[in-house]
């Protein structure tokens, strides 16, 4: 995946997003292990044993194994075994958003910390939610797995809405509507 959205075109990024294949987590039902010593913080760093992981290789392989259960728990899964991970917001961060088009023709990309893109639309919703230190905006990546929408990003889509003048504030993005308040 690439490290800039700017470069590509919505149709390139498209393509890169089609051609990425997961493994199958949704259909494996392994016997629980424990926990895997793991967690990932607000800004996205994830920790194993209290240390940052280093290898962004070894973070992007975890994060393609990652799933979030019915109960709310997040666990690393394989065919064999089912790891529990602490998750202190949401497991990936939104780190960049590549806008084309204007209104309802408007798509919304976004680069993940983790190197991976996801365009808002229908399957993959974005919401803001409210909270003490101000809003909490998120994109959906995969069901039960959200990225926090990085401050300066959100501040580029408040931009958006700002220009579009919607009634309520808002964007569009593969041809769906997104609020931009607490729903």
């Amino acid at each position: 995946m690439p490290d800039d959205l700017g470069s590509l075109s919505l149709a390139e990024i498209a393509r890169l997003v089609e051609q990425r294949r997961l493994p199958p987590v949704e259909r494996w039902n392994p016997a629980e292990c424990g926990h895997s010593g793991m967690r990932i913080a607000r800004d996205g760093t994830w920790f194993h044993d209290g240390g940052p992981i280093g290898r962004v290789a070894m973070v992007r392989l975890f994060s393609t194994i990652l799933r979030r259960e019915p109960d709310g728990r997040f666990v690393l899964v394989t065919p064999v075994e089912k790891l529990d991970v602490d998750v202190e917001d949401a497991p990936f961060v939104a780190v960049e958003v590549k806008s084309e088009g204007d209104g309802e023709s408007r798509n919304l990309a976004f680069r993940l910390n983790i190197g991976d893109i996801v365009i808002a639309d229908s399957d993959h919703r974005l919401r803001f939610e409210e909270a003490a230190d101000g809003p909490h905006p998120y994109v959906e990546v995969r069901p039960g797995l959200d990225a926090l929408i990085a401050r300066p990003v959100y501040y580029e889509l408040a931009e958006l809405a700002l220009a579009e003048d919607a009634e309520p504030p808002g964007l569009w993005s593969g041809g769906t509507f997104f609020r931009m308040a607490p729903q």
